[in-house]
């Protein structure tokens, strides 16, 4: 079906997800272009490589190339308003339009798919999973949600044997899905602006398992009561960690299954970054990659962009992440916490989405207050518009903590190089990060 497609015109094109569909489009020859509300690294790179990207949400804004219907695909992220004008001209003009998650349900139908599931820790999973592939030179093709630290890059290609997918949650994307091998990494809640209440949520990781082909392979955490082969840290799960220890800032773990390896090597912190290596392991083990191999592959994985990434060690501590769900934002406390314990450290948080905010205030205040201190910024609204009293000084006035302020980004570099906490550690999945590199600058001159 795609086939027929000369030109696919990507709908907020700029986003983790749909870039890497930009990409696979680039690479087999497609005319690609598209529209996005920011300009971004992404975009500049898509530009790079081709791509004729605009930014004004306007008719007269798509390229000409790209207005005949018979030979355009029109591919749209959820993230753009359905008032989105160029996606009502698409719509009214009788273009074929499909979501990103139908894109990858027809990409990887008549493959062999692995889908990697869960609320949090898909990204990582996946991208360590694609690290073994590569290394083990395994024909596949990979749509990763974050940046490989690795390869620079959020789609990887060594053949296509293999689809590779980050199964997502958000508006039941992943049932579009069919895989061969299927994981669940968690199930917190989230998205209770399409699920509701944490059941529904629960119910649609269900019905994602019972997409698994015949005779394939589940493997879910040991948390989470769906039937499958489990991992975790429980001695009782079918793949479990033990014997995990901190040396020099570098994480050692052994992995018990049926067999055992011993004192693996790896780069990423905290527990929750070694399970998802511990289910990437028992992925590759299911594609009879070798237990030594797969050893040596978690050992050069270098990690992922914004996933506990040091900006700066000296003369503080710059940590960047994604955080945007009080568990993630717990989980970065713990592993702080853990390698550091007798400094001090200051959380800044750029709350994400009005309704995620609203939804979870109280726990966003409760793993805020495990800093020393917290630096808030206002929301990043994304695809939503504001909610009457749902805002950042609401959620500040929550924390307990006396060492709390709100102030706007811009001020942040200035702000931050006279703080007195030797650990800066910066979280949220909204424009944040673009302040991370200016707030680094200001810190070095001190």
């Amino acid at each position: 079906m795609l086939e027929k497609y000369k030109n696919i015109y990507f709908l907020g094109i700029g986003g983790i997800g749909m870039s890497s569909l930009a990409l696979y489009f680039i690479d087999k020859q497609k005319s690609v272009g598209g529209y996005d509300k920011v300009k971004s690294s992404i975009t500049k790179q898509l530009s790079f490589k081709g791509s004729v990207i605009n930014y004004e949400d306007s008719k007269a804004n798509i390229p000409n190339n790209f207005l005949n219907k018979e030979e355009t695909l029109v591919v749209y992220t959820p993230a753009i308003s359905k008032s989105n004008k160029q996606f009502v001209f698409f719509q009214q003009s009788s273009f074929k339009i499909l979501k990103r998650s139908e894109i990858l349900g027809i990409l990887s139908k008549n493959k062999f798919c692995i889908a990697v599931a869960g609320t949090h820790g898909k990204t990582t999973t996946a991208s360590i999973l694609s690290h073994i592939l590569l290394e083990n030179n395994i024909k596949f093709t990979s749509f990763i949600g974050g940046i490989s630290e690795n390869y620079n890059t959020n789609f990887i290609q060594n053949g296509d044997e293999i689809i590779l997918v980050e199964a997502d949650e958000f508006d039941r994307s992943f049932l579009t899905l069919y895989p061969d091998i299927a994981c669940i990494t968690s199930i917190d809640p989230d998205h209770l602006d399409v699920y509701f209440n944490e059941q529904s949520l629960y119910d649609s990781f269900t019905d994602f398992t019972n997409n698994i082909k015949n005779e394939g392979i589940l493997l879910v955490n040991e948390k989470i009561s769906i039937k499958g082969s489990t991992f975790g840290f429980d001695k009782n799960s079918d793949f479990h960690i033990t014997n995990y220890n901190i040396l020099n800032e570098e994480v050692f773990f052994d992995i018990n299954y049926n067999g055992l390896i011993s004192s693996i090597k790896f780069n990423m912190q905290g527990r929750h970054n070694a399970l998802n290596a511990l289910v990437a392991f028992a992925i590759g083990l299911e594609l009879k990659i070798d237990k030594l191999k797969l050893s040596k592959s978690l050992s050069t994985f270098l990690g992922v962009k914004r996933r506990f990434t040091y900006v700066l060690k000296s003369p503080k501590i710059i940590i960047d992440d994604y955080a945007h769900h009080p568990k993630e934002i717990e989980e970065i406390s713990k592993s702080i916490r853990e390698l550091y314990p007798e400094k001090k450290v200051t959380a800044v948080f750029q709350p994400h989405l009005y309704s995620r905010t609203r939804d979870f205030m109280s726990e966003f205040a409760q793993s805020l207050s495990l800093f020393d201190e917290v630096v808030l910024t206002e929301i990043y609204p994304a695809r939503e518009k504001p909610i009457k009293n749902i805002n950042s000084e609401n959620l500040l006035n929550r924390i307990e903590n006396n060492n709390k302020c709100l102030i706007t980004k811009s001020n942040l570099p200035k702000y931050l190089s006279k703080s007195s906490s030797d650990i800066l550690v910066i979280m949220g999945a909204g424009d944040i990060s673009e302040e991370v590199n200016l707030i680094k600058k200001h810190l070095e001159l001190l």
